[in-house]
This record gives C-alpha cells, structure tokens and sequence, in this order.
C-alpha cells in the first residue's frame, strides 16, 4: 500500500514541476516582451511558437540557432517582416525561451 501511495505522489509531484517549469518558461517570455509578436497557437507578427516547434523538430542544430536568433533577430525564414535584436535577453534565457519553444505542441 505504501509504495502505490508513493508511485502516485511522484507522479504528481513530477506533473506539477513540469507545468510550473513551462509556465515559467511563459512567464520569461511575457518578461522578454516575446509574447508582443508572437503567441503559443496563432500567427502575430511573427509565427506561433507552435509552428516555429514543428518547424524545427528534426533539425538538432535547432537550439543553438534559435537562441542566436532571439538574441540577434532575423529575417527570411517566415516571409518579409523582420525579427529584431533582443539583447535584452541573456544568453541563458535564450536557451530557456527556446528549450520551452521547441516543447510547445
């Protein structure tokens, strides 16, 4: 009895660091004024994190160049308009930003 009582605390224990993890991970890209051209599921200004996600799942170079993006802005990869410089962004929440990104399904 006791170790199906654990089984099912770790469980929710783990479920719960997860979500708190990805609403963080949100929370920073409110903070990083991401969320002004892009949202989780629906085209701004610029793609939904979830197209950028399945745009990149197979590419394994993917985080390294979307961080560089974040940090350094872009253009061509999704029509006309521009992506800016965010250096408000470290490069450590870059990698968050885009390990959260990459996870959006």
């Amino acid at each position: 009895m006791p170790s199906k009582f654990l089984r099912v605390a770790l469980v929710g224990s783990a479920l719960l660091i997860a979500s708190g993890t990805a609403s963080a991970n949100a929370d920073l890209a409110k903070a990083k004024n991401c969320m002004a051209c892009h949202a989780t599921d629906k085209k701004l200004v610029g793609p939904s994190f979830k197209d950028v996600a399945a745009k990149y799942a197979k590419d394994s170079g993917a985080e390294a160049k979307l961080a560089q993006k974040i940090r350094a802005g872009g253009s061509g990869v999704w029509g006309q308009v521009p992506m800016p410089p965010n250096p408000q962004v470290s490069d450590p929440e870059a990698k968050t930003l885009v390990k959260w990104i990459l996870s959006v399904k």
